[in-house]
Parts: C-alpha cells; structure tokens; sequence
C-alpha cells in the first residue's frame, strides 16, 4: 500500500511517500510531482523515511523529471532514505543527479546554497 500526502508551508512544497512504489503505485508519486510543477512550486522536498520499497519504476519517476526540474528552475531534495532504498539510488548512480541528505532540516537548507 502506498500513501503519498502533500503540505506547503513558507515556500516549500513537501510530499511525504509512504509504504512501497512500485509500477501500479509509481503514478501516484508521478500526480504528486506533477501537480507541484503545475502549482509553480520552486522548492520541492520528498520525505522518504517512511518508504519501504521502490521499483525501477518508482526511480524512473524522479528520473523522468530531472530535466523538466532544471529547464524550470525547480529545486529538488530527497530525505529520509533507508539504507536498502539507498542502495538501488546508489548503484543506479541518482545520487550524482538528484539532492540526497540525511533529514528535512538539511534539504531545505540545500535550497539555499
């Protein structure tokens, strides 16, 4: 089961993923992403500490976006990676794409540096 909940709060869009994505529930976060660029939002932050699970699919979506990100001046950071979720970004090399850090308080301060 996948939850996916979404908050803004002073200029951060925060979406928080739980449980597991897969290739049924990858479109869930894809909506997620997407509504938040077709809102303007300029800094997004995806909790991941409460996910269990992502597919190839689930990656495809962050990589899907990379360059939609950046034509748009979209800031992205990811938080709260376990270590087996880790892995697959690690061996896929996203951590060299994407904004990776330990906690919240890290990915908004990676908006300002």
């Amino acid at each position: 089961m996948t939850d996916i909940t979404t908050d803004s709060k002073e200029g951060v869009h925060f979406i928080a993923v739980n449980g597991e994505i897969d290739a049924g529930s990858s479109i869930y976060l894809d909506d997620a992403l997407k509504a938040a660029m077709d809102n303007g939002e300029k800094k997004i932050v995806v909790d991941l500490s409460g996910l269990d699970y992502i597919s190839s699919a689930g990656l495809g979506v962050f990589i899907s976006h990379i360059d939609e990100f950046k034509l748009k001046n979209i800031e992205l950071a990811l938080f709260g990676i376990n270590e087996t979720v880790k892995q697959v970004f690690d061996i896929l090399g996203l951590e060299k794409l994407l904004t990776i850090v330990d906690n919240k308080e890290a990915a908004i301060n990676s908006f300002n540096e």
